[in-house]
C-alpha cells in the first residue's frame, strides 16, 4: 500500500488544485433567431447553426 513520506502542505496542495476551478460555458449567437446558446448544442427552438434540425411542439 502506497503511504507519502512527507506531508504536503497546504500550499502546494492548493497549487496541485489550481486548475480545478469551473470556467464559464463557451456561448454562441444562432444565426437563425439570434438567441445565446451553448456551443455544438441544438437551441430551445430546434435549431443548429442556423438550420432547423428537430421538430418542437411550438411548430405544430
Amino acid at each position: 500500500m502506497a503511504v507519502q513520506q512527507n506531508k504536503k502542505s497546504a500550499s502546494k496542495r492548493n497549487m496541485h488544485r489550481s486548475h480545478d476551478s469551473l470556467t464559464n460555458p463557451p456561448l454562441a449567437v444562432e444565426p437563425a433567431t439570434g438567441e445565446v446558446v451553448r456551443r455544438h448544442h441544438v437551441s430551445p427552438t430546434g435549431f443548429y447553426r442556423g438550420k432547423k434540425v428537430v421538430a418542437t411542439k411550438s411548430d405544430e
